[in-house]
């Protein structure tokens, strides 16, 4: 597992629809190494505080093995590492092999995994596809949210070392599917509402999901 790329960009503000929004989904690659504060990277940003950004999402990671996936399947789009808007691009961490709670060593810094990145209109605005949102949702190649535990600089070429694990076995794959293809499975949503590190506002998400289905 290792650090492939570093992306930073504070909010801009683009067309859509009509309208003037501010956004950060759009990042650019920089040249390490990089200090990694509590609540985001040295020169990042996010617009809307409210769903992005905050102590649990303080640096997005993505996979940079998606992106061949990504070419092939949608050959009509433009895929560039950081099209997702990732602070770190990453190899070696698939959804299915990280799980919430999870806590890795990378350079200085000391991470704790806590969400998986769902999608939403902005990222449609990156791709230029009004549609992808689904395309993203249903490929389950969600990339995943850190908590900083620890500040400190990391850089390109660092290796990333799993130093705890949570224990509970709550995978990032696991939680996305709740949103698509098991979105009714009762066992896997009262899994995620027992997790003991899963954000409480995903928690009482899932419990009303659950609820529902009683």
């Amino acid at each position: 597992m290792q650090v492939k790329g570093l992306f930073t960009g504070k909010p801009r503000e683009v067309e859509y629809n009509g309208k003037i929004i501010s956004t950060g989904i759009f990042k650019y690659p920089i040249v390490g190494p990089v200090k990694v504060y509590t609540l985001n990277m040295e020169g990042d940003g996010q617009a809307d505080l409210s769903v992005h950004g905050g102590i649990n999402k303080a640096v997005y990671a993505y996979p940079i093995e998606h992106y061949t996936y990504w070419q092939d399947t949608r050959p009509d789009l433009s895929f560039e590492v950081g099209t997702f808007g990732e602070n770190l691009s990453v190899s070696g961490m698939k959804e299915d092999s990280v799980f919430i709670g999870d806590t890795y060593q990378i350079g200085e810094v000391t991470f704790s995994v806590t969400t998986p990145r769902m999608p939403c209109f902005k990222l449609s605005l990156r791709v230029g596809d009004p549609s992808f949102i689904k395309d993203f949702l249903k490929a389950n190649k969600s990339g995943f949210y850190f908590k900083v535990l620890q500040e400190g600089r990391l850089d390109i070429g660092d290796h990333i070392k799993k130093v705890g694990e949570d224990g509970y076995r709550l995978s990032i794959r696991e939680v996305v599917s709740l949103y698509d293809k098991q979105k009714t499975n009762k066992a896997l949503l009262t899994k995620a509402v027992n997790s003991p590190s899963l954000p409480q506002d995903w928690i009482d998400h899932f419990r009303q999901k659950l609820k529902a289905l009683i």
